[in-house]
């Protein structure tokens, strides 16, 4: 049984219940709305049948499509109570936190192909925790002068920096990461941040079963070990490395591969960032699109490349809200060290008053917008005053770039395929 943590910090929680369900003393609970505002176990009567609802999930949260939704699950429901407030949590059977992850990440219409495919790296980013070993063979420190520039932790460090241009200035230095959370009270959230997964809400197609069932008990394995399974939307054209986004660390089979069919391709990643160059995400099949992206997410339509804009003070007012830092009206942006993609991992803000520097690619993102840029990969120009930022991609882009794996898989590609090309030297099985 996998636990999903879908709200916490709830004063009260309202629940419709569908079908019976029964608290830990036996009492039974009829189709009906609930309000809850203290802690309780309910348990279905029949798992197949039975579901609750829940209004306002938050979904996509800090992220540019952010809502909320009405969602239904199946599986027990636990209300936790916590000092900042109840906690909810889905407790479910592996194989259907899957069938809803891969149903909630892209679509059920998804070519089954694909949905296999993310069965697979699905189950294993999940219980890959439990089974990394130490050391894992798969990793190393990467080589000297590879990665960043300084040591970068979780967390975050300001810094005088002698000689500094002009009296009065000082160098400060945000530097963090976001790994993979501990949740005392859940295995994994529902959310981004995690895996989507949105209960039965979105899994409305049999291939979603399907794909599941004919993968069942399959990992991704390297050298026999379960692999640490990373994917985002689109990797705009070059997946990228891991230890662009998290510890600086060479994962084997994390490593940066050309979306397409050619084995390798020399590219400058300015320049391929202010190109649109042929790849397998660079989609504008919109029946495709439709069919692999859920809703919210076909809003998005530039992910391939993208463009945002701002003024000198809109920027500086955006980085003083979002990180703490008044740098005046921000003169340039400047990346010091990119990956393979072109995704900038430290990057230099120079204001009239004060300077940045930012690491890594989340936080970077989450830096210059109000919710996240699209990705990290981008170059900037100067047009009439405002400081015009033209990027790459959607998401990280380290391991399975989710749409160019569902033209893939639209192409006639198998699911193993669709793996090896992504995750270099791995092979599935159970």
């Amino acid at each position: 049984m996998i636990a999903v943590g879908l709200m916490e910090g709830r004063s009260a929680v309202d629940v419709e219940l569908a079908g019976v369900f029964r608290d830990a003393s036996g009492m039974a609970f009829k189709p009906a709305r609930y309000r809850f505002t203290s802690e309780v176990t309910l348990t279905p009567s029949d798992p197949a049948s039975c579901s609750f609802a829940l209004e306002d999930v938050t979904i996509g949260i800090g992220f540019h499509w952010e809502r909320k939704e009405r969602q239904v699950f199946r599986g027990a429901l636990r209300i936790i109570k916590r000092d900042a407030g109840l906690t909810v949590v889905n407790d479910v059977p592996l194989e259907d936190y899957v069938t809803s992850v891969i149903s909630s990440e892209m679509s059920a219409s998804c070519p089954i192909e694909l949905l296999k495919a993310h069965a697979v790296i699905s189950r294993s980013w999940l219980l890959f925790p439990q089974e990394q070993p130490s050391p894992d063979a798969s990793r190393r420190p990467l080589p000297e002068g590879e990665g960043s520039a300084s040591p970068l932790g979780r967390g975050r460090r300001d810094s005088q920096q002698a000689g500094a241009p002009g009296e009065g200035f000082s160098s400060h230095e945000i530097l963090r990461w976001y790994g993979r959370e501990a949740h005392p009270d859940f295995d994994v959230c529902a959310d981004d941040h995690c895996q989507r997964y949105q209960g039965i809400t979105k899994a409305f197609s049999p291939e979603a079963a399907n794909a599941v069932a004919a993968t069942t008990g399959e990992f991704l394995r390297y050298n026999g070990i379960i692999c640490d399974a990373r994917f985002s939307k689109c990797c705009g054209g070059i997946t990228e490395r891991y230890s662009t986004a998290w510890e600086d660390q060479e994962i084997r089979y994390l490593e940066s591969v050309y979306d397409g069919p050619e084995q390798t391709r020399a590219h400058i990643p300015e320049t391929w960032i202010r190109s649109d160059p042929p790849a397998y995400c660079n989609t504008r099949d919109s029946e495709l699109l439709s069919r692999i992206l859920p809703g919210f997410d076909r809003e998005t339509r530039d992910f391939y490349r993208w463009r945002v804009e701002y003024s000198p003070d809109e920027l500086a007012d955006l980085v003083k809200s979002r990180v703490g830092v008044d740098l005046g009206p921000i003169r340039d942006i400047e990346a010091l060290a990119r990956g393979p993609s072109g995704r900038i991992y430290r990057l230099k803000l120079s204001g009239e008053r004060d300077y940045l520097f930012i690491g890594k690619e989340l936080e970077i993102r989450r830096a210059l917008s109000r919710t996240h840029l699209y990705s990290s990969a981008f170059v900037v120009d100067k047009e009439s005053g405002r400081l015009v930022l033209r990027g790459a991609g959607w998401g990280h882009g380290v391991g399975l770039c989710q749409i160019g794996a569902a033209v893939m898989a639209n192409e006639g590609r198998t699911y193993k395929e669709i793996l090896q090309h992504y995750y270099r030297g791995t092979t599935v099985s159970a």
